[in-house]
């Protein structure tokens, strides 16, 4: 009991002390859990006894990445265990519902896990990191996740934008798409409207015109731009400025395209394309989504 205990403690330290970090790495997290459980401590549960985690952000699943995930289980199995938490019905899932729901999908009845008596609040962090480091989340539920750390963590916007290798523009950005009507957050959600779409939907006040405006988006077909000169009617109040004044509008339009595709801060003056970058990982993680490789 006291070397279990034990085992507990540092695993507690573990998360404390990564949250405590000045970059967050959800990686980090498991690798050290999986490090510090004995092999005869990883067991076989069985996947219907499963429960999604209460704070996954997660609400719409790729059904064709589950499909190749659930291919890869069929030929090789699981590679890494789940992480779950027991409880009076079963096991919550901490880390790995899509490894779940795939296994699912592959016909298997059992998983590997490792079972950790987390707290509440670790279950929501440990759920938002890995959401936000590994899964491609929608707009909204990044922004939900966003929120969550912030409120859960104390965090200001600069400090989560440290911690993440984001812009603060960038989490603004994200955390003003919560100020929209619900239904218009459930066409973000669900893709009916992009993010560029709902970055300038959410730049406005009316409830109402905001709805009728994203109506017109789906139903018309309208580009960014189409919408964006919509916006810019008298008619339409706004809560802040829908783009600088100055800017040549062609610039702006793919300084925005660049920043939501990099989640960084992206400048375009006298021919040149200026992109920052917080640290060396925000760096790397940058390089890979343009696919760029350095030897």
């Amino acid at each position: 009991m006291k070397e279990e205990n034990s085992k507990r403690r540092a695993l507690g330290m573990g998360l404390e002390q990564l949250f405590n970090t000045e970059v967050l790495d959800f990686d980090k997290v498991e690798k050290e859990i999986v490090a510090e459980t004995p092999k005869d401590q990883i067991v076989e549960v069985e996947l219907s006894e499963l429960r999604s985690n209460p704070y996954q952000p997660r609400k719409v699943f790729d059904d064709e990445a589950l499909k190749d995930l659930s291919d890869s289980i069929k030929e090789h199995g699981v590679f890494q265990p789940i992480i779950v938490k027991k409880t009076v019905k079963g096991y919550n899932i901490i880390a790995g519902e899509r490894r779940v729901k795939a296994s699912i999908l592959a016909g298997l009845k059992t998983i590997p896990a490792i079972i950790r008596d987390f707290s509440d609040d670790e279950m929501m962090q440990v759920a938002l990191l890995e959401n936000l480091q590994r899964e491609n989340l929608t707009s909204i539920e990044e922004a939900k996740a966003y929120k969550a750390i912030i409120e859960s963590l104390r965090l200001t916007q600069d400090e989560l934008a440290k911690k993440l290798g984001k812009s603060r523009s960038h989490i603004t950005n994200m955390l003003g798409l919560l100020r929209l009507p619900l239904n218009v957050q459930d066409m973000v959600l669900y893709n009916k409207i992009s993010m560029g779409h709902a970055r300038v939907l959410s730049k406005l006040e009316n409830h109402d015109q905001i709805e009728e405006l994203a109506n017109k988006v789906v139903s018309e077909n309208l580009s960014v731009r189409d919408l964006e000169k919509l916006a810019e009617e008298e008619e339409f109040a706004r809560t802040m400025p829908l783009s600088k004044p100055k800017k040549t509008r062609e610039y702006k339009y793919v300084e925005d395209t660049m920043k939501e595709k990099l989640g960084t801060k992206v400048s375009i003056t006298n021919g040149k394309i200026k992109i920052s970058f917080a640290t060396k990982e925000d760096l790397n993680r940058i390089l890979e989504i343009l696919n760029i490789e350095v030897e």
